[in-house]
């Protein structure tokens, strides 16, 4: 029985070591570099980003200003495994699906009532000490917006 509980736990560290590792260029809080960014008029702006693990899951918590000026508050918990995780707090989402590249790259899609609204491509640099954030979405006539945020890690 010792045996079993040993191998079970033995079993549990490297999978979390693992995850960890996968996750590890993405872990950190970051804060937006309004300068180097471009938002189209009326767009809401992520000023904080929280990457943390959350058991064999990662959270991510996004703090902001809406378009209206209004403060904003969202919050992911899932995989980097390209699957829809429900999302809370965001008026244009209820689900992101976040799929892991390569160690700096992430793409998501972001979904409404299981459609997609939008896309994100997330890199952060060799370094680890930025990262960049180009979101595509399309807007009320039909036309593909881009924004880019620039990131610095905290």
């Amino acid at each position: 029985m010792k045996v079993r509980a040993l191998l079970t736990s033995l079993a549990f560290c490297l999978v979390a070591v693992g995850f960890c590792l996968a996750a590890q260029g993405f872990i950190a809080s970051w804060k937006l570099d309004e300068a180097k960014s471009k938002f189209p008029p009326g767009a809401t702006k992520n000023t904080t980003v929280v990457y943390e693990a959350a058991g064999d899951s990662i959270k991510v918590t996004l703090d902001g200003i809406g378009g209206d000026g209004k403060p904003t508050h969202s919050e992911w918990t899932g995989k980097f495994d390209g699957k829809d995780y429900p999302s809370t707090g965001s008026t244009t989402d209820d689900a992101r699906a976040y799929t892991k590249i390569d160690d700096h790259t992430l793409h998501v899609v972001l979904k409404k009532d299981g459609k997609p609204v939008a896309t994100a491509h997330i890199v952060t640099s060799a370094d680890g000490k930025t990262r960049t954030v180009t979101v595509t979405t399309t807007d009320a006539n039909g036309k593909k917006v881009t924004s880019s945020a620039f990131y610095d890690k905290q």
